[in-house]
C-alpha cells in the first residue's frame, strides 16, 4: 500500500465542471484538492458538454500543486462509461484522480480500475491515475472493508453523508446537518469509513456541509472527522476552504514537539533504551507511532 501517492487532501473543492468562470477560480484557490464534478452539481442535458470543459480546463490552467480530480457519474447511468473514456482521453495526462459516485459494491470500483488499465495502455499515460471513492449508499457502507480492499489504484474513501442521508432516510433537513439525533447522527458511519481506510493505508475524507454560511457548525463538523483519523473535509463552496486548512493543518508548536519527541526517542534507541523522558512524561514506541501522524501530515504540507 506505501507505493501509492501521498497527496494532501485537507480541503476537497467541489466545481462544477460545466462553469469555465468557477473552474479558473478553483484551479486560483488555496484548496489542496479540487474535483471538477460531472455528477450533481450539472444538470443532465449539460453532462455531455462539461467533459470538454473540464478537459480544457485541466489542459490549460495552472493548478500548481493541487491534486486534480473528475467526479464522474456512477456506473448505473448512461454517463458513466463515457465520462471516464472522454476525459483520460482528452486530458488524462492532467488527472490525477478520478472520483466515483454512489458504488454498491467492490466490483463498481474494478469497472473503473479496469477500464483505466485499458485507456492508460491504449495512450501511454505517463503515469496511473488514482481512485477516489464516495461511500454514500447504506451497500456501500455495509461493504466498505470489501471496496476499500478493492483496487491498489484506491487512494481514498469518502463520506457523502448527503446521499447517505437519503438512503437510510436519516431525518435531516440539510446536507451535514444532524438534524433531531442527540448526539452526532454520522459518528458510526464516519468511524467505519476512517477504520476501513486506515486499514489498507489510504485516507479518509468528510464529505460536505451544506450550509457554507455557518463557519462554526462546519468547523464543528470537521473538527469531529479529523478526530476519527480523516484527512480532510470537502468544501462546497470557496468560503469552506480556509476553515478546512486550519482544522487540518497541525499547529507549528504542536509540529515542533513531535519533532522534539521523536529526537529524544530516537537518541535513547540509538543508546539501548525502549523509552525516553521528555519534560517529565515518557515516551515509548506507542507514543512514537501518534508523533508520526502529527510529522506525516507536517512533511506532506512542508511545514
Amino acid at each position: 500500500m506505501s507505493d501509492r501517492p501521498q497527496r494532501l487532501r485537507r480541503v476537497q473543492l467541489s466545481v462544477p465542471g460545466s462553469s469555465e468562470k468557477m473552474l479558473q477560480k478553483a484551479a486560483a484557490s488555496r484548496a489542496d484538492h479540487v474535483f471538477c464534478d460531472l455528477e450533481d452539481a450539472v444538470a443532465p442535458s449539460a453532462k455531455v458538454g462539461a467533459r470538454d470543459t473540464i478537459a480544457e480546463a485541466l489542459n490549460t490552467l495552472d493548478w500548481g500543486r493541487k491534486t486534480r480530480c473528475v467526479r464522474v457519474n456512477d456506473v448505473t447511468t448512461e454517463w458513466c462509461h463515457d465520462d471516464i473514456i472522454t476525459l483520460v482521453e482528452k486530458a488524462g495526462r492532467n488527472i490525477d484522480t478520478i472520483m466515483l459516485t454512489k458504488p454498491f459494491c467492490a466490483a463498481d470500483v474494478l469497472f473503473l480500475h479496469h477500464m483505466l488499465n485499458q485507456l492508460e495502455k491504449k495512450l501511454k499515460l505517463p503515469k496511473r491515475i488514482g481512485i477516489e471513492v464516495l461511500i454514500e449508499e447504506v451497500q456501500a457502507l455495509q461493504n466498505v472493508e470489501e471496496i476499500a480492499r478493492s483496487s491498489d489504484r484506491l487512494e481514498c474513501l469518502i463520506f457523502g453523508m448527503g446521499d447517505y442521508s437519503g438512503s437510510q432516510g436519516i431525518d435531516t433537513s440539510e446536507i451535514g446537518g444532524t438534524g433531531s439525533y442527540p448526539g452526532d447522527i454520522f459518528h458510526y458511519a464516519r468511524f467505519r469509513i476512517a477504520m476501513a481506510a486506515r486499514a489498507v493505508g489510504i485516507d479518509a475524507v468528510d464529505g460536505p456541509f451544506g450550509n457554507f454560511k455557518n463557519e462554526a457548525a462546519y468547523r464543528e463538523e470537521a473538527v469531529r472527522a479529523r478526530s476519527l483519523g480523516m484527512v480532510g473535509k470537502w468544501a462546497i463552496h470557496p468560503a469552506q476552504i480556509e476553515p478546512a486548512l486550519d482544522v487540518f493543518t497541525p499547529p507549528a508548536e504542536e509540529v515542533a514537539h513531535a519533532r522534539k519527541l521523536e529526537a529524544a526517542y530516537r537518541e535513547a534507541e540509538a543508546k539501548g533504551l525502549g523509552a525516553a523522558q521528555v519534560d517529565g512524561v515518557m515516551i515509548d514506541v506507542a507514543v512514537l507511532r501518534l508523533v508520526k501522524n502529527t510529522l506525516t501530515k507536517a512533511d506532506l504540507i512542508g511545514m
